[in-house]
């Protein structure tokens, strides 16, 4: 087995027909494969691995350098995806080599964390992956939504193709990056997709001519469904406003289904609102996405408690070594192979690590998951340094 980096162009021919075979209906129809040409320059910035053997193709895997926000710092990330193998070759170790060298590359590039959503959890745990809420998904009828309709809210609304309107979608975004907690976005020669598919509309709410709201989204039929995708507001006015839109289509859409962050509490959004709530896992086909840190340097000034706590990390390729987190000026200090001073110490996995920085377990839940070995005095420490916080993730790739 060889492995090797491919150029964009070679995938159409090594890594394209692997990934349409592992994730949609096969056999592909001929004039999709010619398809595959279509989205190439959007891929231009991945970096695509093959496992490969008497040149043919076994197993792929790429990543796609993209931002994600931690804790408030916004960080280089690898975007792991399209990992799949051949269905005679599976399950002899590929994907474990090629995660390993694209990994390797990614960090040494200076992507201080990663991200993926998996075909299976558990494979993705021995990786140092911990799991992050899924978006819910939310369907209600427009006719609920009928009181917003009389209210008099500040601000107005733009309606337009997402062709026209992505410059200021994509400035939102941004925004969105650098203040929530766990948002990721992509590159931007993969994100004008969005402009140039140009199959969706775009509601864009603005107070005093600055965007505070957007919500992407297209309807099947009369009497059908307004599918909108992530409901991206700033403050619950914008989401008024949006949702006051939505009022709109009662005559002529049924029901209205759209994502929100998993933060987000739609069964108090109105009184009287009749909503279905919905966030599915289910393998294969409907997975929450995982996260993971790659370097140590993603926690170099984060902010954080006034905890204090010596780490052990353990089986891991990239993390290890004995460190003192010191959060008692307000920002994360590393202190690498701290062996002096009083702090309690815990022994960590990366998985249990990420856990703690992504802020989605308690130092409690790692040690029952098996993350790691936390005792109860160091568990008051990491509690504090990592006070828990949802991440929304946002980009779905």
């Amino acid at each position: 087995m060889h492995i090797r980096r491919v150029t964009n162009t070679e995938r159409s021919s090594t890594s394209f027909p692997l990934q349409a075979y592992a994730f949609e209906a096969s056999p592909k129809r001929p004039e999709r494969a010619e398809e595959f040409g279509r989205y190439l320059p959007y891929g231009e910035a991945n970096r695509t691995l093959i496992a490969e053997e008497g040149g043919e193709t076994l197993a792929v895997v790429s990543a796609i350098p993209m931002r994600q926000n931690l804790r408030g710092a916004v960080l280089p990330m690898a975007g792991v995806a399209g990992v799949a193998t051949h269905p005679l070759a599976r399950r002899r170790g590929h994907v474990r080599a090629l995660l390993h060298r694209l990994l390797d590359e990614m960090r040494d590039e200076g992507h201080l964390v990663s991200a993926l959503y998996p075909f299976r959890a558990s494979f993705y745990e021995r990786f140092g992956y911990v799991g992050l809420p899924r978006s819910r998904t939310v369907t209600f009828t427009p006719a609920d939504l009928a009181p917003l309709l009389r209210a008099d809210l500040p601000g107005e609304l733009s309606w337009e193709r997402t062709g026209t309107g992505y410059a200021a979608h994509r400035a939102f975004t941004e925004r969105c990056l650098a203040e929530r907690h766990g948002f990721a976005l992509f590159p931007e020669t993969r994100a004008v997709w969005l402009r140039d598919d140009d199959d969706r509309w775009l509601v864009t709410a603005r107070v005093d001519g600055a965007t505070v709201g957007v919500l992407t989204y297209r309807i099947d039929d009369h009497g059908g469904e307004l599918a909108g995708d992530d409901l991206l507001v700033a403050d619950p006015y914008a989401r008024a406003l949006i949702l006051q839109f939505l009022a709109r289509h009662v005559d002529q859409v049924g029901r209205v289904r759209l994502r929100v962050a998993a933060d987000e509490l739609p069964e108090l959004w109105l009184t009287d609102l009749a909503v279905h709530v919905e966030a599915r896992v289910a393998r294969p086909g409907s997975a929450a996405p995982m996260a993971r840190l790659l370097s140590l340097d993603a926690l170099s000034g984060l902010p954080a408690g006034p905890g204090r706590a010596r780490i052990s990390l353990t089986g891991d390729r990239w993390l290890g070594g004995s460190h003192l987190l010191d959060g008692t000026t307000g920002r994360l200090e590393l202190v690498a192979d701290a062996a002096t001073g009083a702090a309690p110490t815990a022994t960590l996995t990366a998985a249990g690590l990420s856990a703690l920085a992504y802020g989605v377990l308690d130092p409690a839940e790692v040690d029952v998951r098996g993350l790691g070995q936390v005792p109860a005095d160091a568990a008051v420490e990491l509690r504090r340094l990592f006070p828990r916080r949802l991440p929304y993730l946002y980009a779905d790739f």
